[in-house]
């Protein structure tokens, strides 16, 4: 079935298209595509965006770990270092920092139609791509090669069962939400 499915490109994009605009839609939905409840969290006045993500990522970790489980997806680890790790977390820091937006709930403000989010967000977005690009063949031979990890995953680094890291992740990630949620009320 997957099989079929790898082979049909146009399936792929119309598959893509859909999730996307569920996944916006979603984001809309749980406030996060508002200016105002973006910087609240930055400001640790509002943890709403923080509860939205820590769910998506128990959500993603549990379901790709089941379909994985019975055979229905394969992971395709992308090769990784600390280097890339850290000019990848300050580029997204700092054009998160800049415009409250990241490129999720960017796409996501641009629907709801904030001109802030079509101009900053999607211009910055090209204009930070295209500078990244020119600086890559130079930054690929020094800083992005520092600290590589290859395509090792959590549970290979550790020698267990994928099972075995994502059970706990979970448990921790739920106690966090749990918590913020009891300092927050």
């Amino acid at each position: 079935m997957l099989t079929n499915l790898h082979a049909r490109k146009k399936a792929q994009l119309v598959i893509g298209l859909l999730a996307g605009v569920a996944f916006g839609f979603l984001l809309q939905k749980g406030g996060v595509t508002q200016y105002d409840v973006i910087i609240a969290q930055l400001l640790f006045e509002d943890f709403t965006v923080l509860k939205v993500m820590l769910s998506a990522v128990i959500v993603g970790m549990v379901g790709v770990h089941l379909l994985r489980s019975v055979g229905l997806a394969q992971l395709h680890s992308k090769p990784g270092s600390l280097g890339s790790t850290a000019v990848g977390g300050l580029i997204f820091g700092v054009g998160f920092g800049l415009l409250g937006y990241c490129p999720g709930t960017v796409a996501g403000a641009v629907g709801n139609g904030y001109l802030d989010a079509l101009l900053g967000g999607v211009v910055g977005i090209l204009i930070g791509a295209g500078i990244f690009s020119a600086l890559f063949p130079k930054l690929q031979k020094g800083i992005l090669k520092r600290g590589d990890f290859g395509d090792l995953t959590i549970p290979q680094l550790l020698k267990v069962n994928a099972w075995v890291a994502v059970v706990p992740a979970v448990v921790i990630l739920l106690a966090l939400l749990v918590l913020i949620e009891k300092l927050a009320g």
